[in-house]
Parts: C-alpha cells; sequence; structure tokens
C-alpha cells in the first residue's frame, strides 16, 4: 500500500519519479522470477549402438520440477523427443522414430533431476539434444551432445594362399561405428606394416574392414590382428600361428638342372645356326663364320666381362624429378634411403607414385655398360634396369611385360622379377651387386661384386631396343648408394 501510495502521489507531482518506481518494480519482479539454471554435462555423453542413454539435466539451485514442463527436443521445438508437463508424460507430437523409447527418470524429480533416458540406441540418435524447462512464464534451456559407438564382430583371420615368397593372410570384421583403427601385431606387441588396407560403410552405415599381410617363414609367424573403437577405447583381437609345413619349399636340384637344360638348349641351337650358315656360304667363307661364331660362344661361356665388345664403366646418378616423394636422395645424387614422412613436391608425369622408386639419369641405347649398387645387409630393395617408357602412376608390374629387369629381397627372401618370380637360393645375402647391361644382345646380368659369383641372367633379346636407365626400388629399412 506504501508503494502503491508513493506512485500515486509521485504521478501527481512529476512523471519521472512514477517511471523510476514502475521500472524499479518490474526489474525486481524479473529478478524473482529468474530463480534457477539448467545445467547438463559439458562433455559429449557417449551410448553404445543397441543399448541405453541416459543424458543427464538437472536445475541449479536444487528445486522441485514435478509441476513445471520439461521439454527435450533437437531441431524443432514443437517436434519434441521427450514431453512432461501437467505432472505426466505426453505423447501428442513425440517424433516418430523415439515413439516407445524415451523416459524421463522421475527418482529425481523433487530435487530437479530431469534426466532422459532413450532405449535401443540407433545411429540416428547421434547429435545434439536440448533440454527446456519451464516453470510459469520464466523458463530456461541447455544443450548437450550425444555421441553413439558400436563395436563390431571380432577379427577373422584367413590364409588365402601364397604370394611373393610367403603366405597371404587377411584380417575381416564388420559392425564397428565410428571408422576403426587396424593393426598387425607380432608376438612381441610390435606393430607390422600391412599390405592393403580398406574401411568401407556398408548398408546400416557401420564400417566394415579388411586388411592383408604377407607372412615370410621364420618371420612374425606368430601374429594378431587388432581392431579398436577410438571412442570407447575398446579393442578386439584375433591371433593365429602359421607352421613350417605351409611355406612354398623350392627344390636346389630342380632349379640347378632347369638351369644346365637351358644352357645346353641354347648351345645345341647355336652350334646348328652356325652349320647352317656354313652350308649356304663357300668354304672359305662359312669356315671364317664357324671360327668366329665359335669364339663368341667360348668368349660369352668364359664370362660377361670377357667379352669381345668393349666395356663402360658407368657413372650412374639418381634422377630427383623420378622419386618417389617418401624416398629421400643425397646432394650428390649416390644415395636413397626411404623416409617416414612424404615429401612436398612437384607433381609430375616423371615422378613413380605410388610404388618407391626411382631412375637413373643416365640412358643407354647400345654398348655395354656396367655399374654397382651397394645394398647393405637388410630391408627390402630392388636393383635393375627400366626402360625410359616405364610406367610411372598407378599400380606397376614389376616384371619384364611392365618395363623392368631386376633382382629384389623381399622379407629375407631373393627372387629375380620375372614373371613369374624366379626364387634365387643365395648361400649369404649379397651386400653389393653389379648390374652389366649390354644393349646390343638386350640382356642384363647381375654378379654379386663381393666374391663374383652370378646371381641372375635375363637371357638376349629380353629387353627391346629402346632407351634403358638404371632402376631402384626402396623398401623398408633400405639405403642403396651407386658406386663409383
Amino acid at each position: 500500500m506504501k508503494i502503491l501510495s508513493f506512485c500515486h502521489n509521485s504521478r501527481a507531482s512529476s512523471p519521472l519519479p512514477g517511471f523510476i518506481v514502475f521500472f524499479l518494480i518490474c526489474y525486481v519482479h524479473k529478478m524473482e522470477s529468474g530463480k534457477f539454471t539448467v545445467i547438463g554435462p559439458r562433455d559429449p555423453v557417449t551410448a553404445v549402438l543397441g543399448q541405453e542413454a541416459v543424458l543427464p539435466c538437472h536445475l541449479s539451485p536444487s528445486m522441485s520440477a514435478a509441476n513445471m514442463e520439461v521439454r527435450w527436443f533437437r531441431s524443432q521445438f514443437v517436434s519434441f523427443v521427450h514431453l512432461y508437463r501437467d505432472g505426466k508424460d505426453q505423447y501428442d507430437g513425440q517424433l516418430p522414430e523415439y515413439w516407445r523409447r524415451t523416459e524421463l527418470l522421475k527418482a529425481g524429480l523433487t530435487d530437479g533431476n530431469v534426466p532422459l533416458r532413450i532405449l535401443n540406441v540407433t545411429l540416428s540418435d547421434e547429435g545434439l539434444y536440448l533440454c527446456f524447462i519451464q516453470d510459469d512464464t520464466f523458463y530456461e534451456q541447455t544443450v548437450l551432445e550425444l555421441r553413439v559407438a558400436g563395436l563390431g564382430s571380432a577379427p577373422l583371420i584367413s590364409v588365402e594362399g601364397h604370394q611373393d615368397g610367403g603366405i597371404r593372410v587377411v584380417c575381416r570384421s564388420a559392425g564397428w561405428y565410428p571408422k576403426p583403427e587396424v593393426l598387425w601385431k607380432d608376438l612381441n606387441g610390435r606393430h607390422l606394416p600391412s599390405l592393403s588396407e580398406t574401411k568401407s560403410p556398408g548398408d546400416n552405415n557401420l564400417f566394415k574392414t579388411e586388411t592383408a599381410l604377407i607372412v615370410t617363414e621364420h618371420s612374425n609367424q606368430n601374429l594378431s590382428c587388432c581392431i579398436r573403437n577410438t571412442v570407447l577405447n575398446q579393442e578386439k583381437e584375433s591371433a593365429v600361428y602359421i607352421a613350417d609345413p605351409f611355406f612354398p619349399r623350392v627344390n636346389s636340384w630342380m632349379v640347378a638342372l632347369s638351369v644346365i637344360l637351358v644352357v645346353l638348349f641354347g648351345f645345341i641351337g647355336l652350334t646348328v645356326y652356325l652349320f647352317k650358315m656354313k652350308g649356304k656360304l663357300t668354304e672359305e667363307v662359312g669356315k671364317q663364320n664357324l671360327e668366329i661364331g665359335i669364339g663368341t660362344l667360348t668368349a660369352g661361356l668364359s664370362g660377361w666381362r670377357r667379352s669381345v665388345a668393349p666395356i663402360e664403366e658407368a657413372n650412374v646418378t639418381l634422377d630427383s624429378d623420378t622419386a618417389h616423394p617418401n624416398l629421400f636422395l643425397s646432394e650428390d645424387r649416390k644415395r636413397v634411403r626411404r623416409g617416414d614422412t612424404r615429401q612436398r613436391l612437384p607433381k609430375n608425369p616423371e615422378r613413380f607414385d605410388p610404388e618407391l622408386c626411382v631412375l637413373g639419369c643416365e640412358g643407354f641405347t647400345s654398348g655395354r655398360h656396367c655399374w654397382e649398387v651397394e645394398v647393405g645387409d637388410g630391408g627390402l630393395w630392388a636393383v635393375g634396369v627400366a626402360r625410359e617408357s616405364v610406367r610411372r602412376k598407378g599400380e606397376i608390374s614389376l616384371s619384364p611385360e611392365g618395363g623392368i629387369w631386376a633382382v629384389r629381397r623381399w622379407w629375407g627372401q631373393f627372387r629375380a622379377l620375372t614373371s613369374p618370380v624366379t626364387p634365387l637360393p643365395l648361400s649369404r645375402a649379397p651386400s653389393r651387386i653389379r648390374v652389366c647391361l649390354d644393349c646390343d644382345q638386350g640382356q642384363v646380368t647381375f654378379i654379386d661384386a663381393g666374391d663374383e659369383a652370378p646371381i641372375f641372367t635375363f637371357p638376349p633379346g629380353s629387353i627391346p631396343g629402346e632407351r634403358i636407365r638404371p632402376w631402384l626400388g626402396v623398401g623398408w629399412g633400405a639405403q642403396l648408394r651407386l658406386c663409383p
């Protein structure tokens, strides 16, 4: 009554004091009305697919919400996820996808706790939610996030045949969300590089994975495939052991016999050819040709270095414009190694990608040329020659059909990159290889520079008559050096 009388007297004398009193009354009423805030979790709430999720929400300070309106909704206020009003749950207007899947937990309603439970969580439930609470004309709200994660099936490991001198092992799993991490591990828990890996969403938008690995004898025969959900920080793992009898065997006697037969038939064929040439010419010319042919054959069998044509010791350097971005060249372009990071290099059609290869700067179209490559005692590498028009992009065939003639060390196994590959039963690993290119004969020979023992020869006529360049492939743990 005192305030009203004051207001009346103030209006009679001056409008300004009345306005001030009216403003103060309205401000006090607003302060009395703003009597709570709505609080939810700052971090996202994580739920597992197919299970239930509880979204916390409460009033501060603590007070009863039994007679208030509690509305849970997402993008639209009218289309709600769950509505509590007039002391009971209201379902008219509820989003169809939440029908019979929501529940307002009322155990703490008198203390201002209004959490929402969502049953049988699906991928579409992921996202932002608003907790809205109204008491008469005053209301407040808060925003929280629901994150959904799914644990897929246990990894299924299968052995799928022989490849590159080892056994191809594949690990498969499905039903993961979001996209999981996939790791191969050895017996000591160390990570192993995979040969290939794919992760793709299925029809239900859950991810399925497939990763492959090549296992060689006496190397990581005990291994496991581990798939991890990074949101839940949970993983599933399966292990496998591959026994020695499953690995391919190379009979050294059969290899030796095959080499002897090839040399023998080649000798017979060349001898027949020389005698035919002798019959077509005069006796004197034929005799000279026969002597030359026999001398050439004898020189060829005595060794590549004792041939009639002179041998040029080539000073080979590496062409940085063709090197894969993960290959690092020395300043003198004599050394190359594989790095863990990809360099930012100009994109050009001459550069190998994705194969980890590099060409030499020098090219040869005629004559006989020789150079040496120091390969060290370990790592994965390949040494040889390639035609200048060899394919640089996409999948490359490491074979003569693809324009590459080389030998390779792959997970402790040595082989010539023929089609199919030829195992090389060497007694020890060469640390320095001499590459001998005969452009006129169209052949290339590889020699162990340490003891001059022959490694492998691609027969005459294997290499076409176009420009040929040195070629190196660099894998894990390899550092190659071109020697003078």
